[in-house]
């Protein structure tokens, strides 16, 4: 309690060091399912010219939830960047 007899409130702010690094993060992450997503691409492409077909069988579930999630995130990203870059170039 202060001297006048009020409550001094104090406001929860976020360190810019952590908001620097959580963005960093985020953008380390989707930039990496992006770039794995393009590698893949790459090999289904390959495997197609190379077999005349692509046939992609994952027999475990965790790994295939993984991949979904992971490919969620890289089209929301994805869309995140193109918006934040249009609205540079306008």
């Amino acid at each position: 309690m202060s001297a006048s007899g009020e409550f001094a409130l104090k406001t929860m702010t976020i360190d810019q060091t952590f908001k620097h690094r959580a963005r960093l993060a985020f953008h380390c992450l989707g930039l990496s399912c992006l770039g794995g997503a393009i590698f893949l691409q790459i090999l289904v492409f390959t495997g197609i010219l190379q077999q005349g077909y692509f046939r992609a069988a994952e027999g475990n579930s965790v790994v295939l939830g993984l991949e979904v999630v992971l490919t969620a995130f890289a089209c929301v990203y994805f869309v995140y960047v193109y918006q934040r870059l249009l609205r540079l170039v306008k």
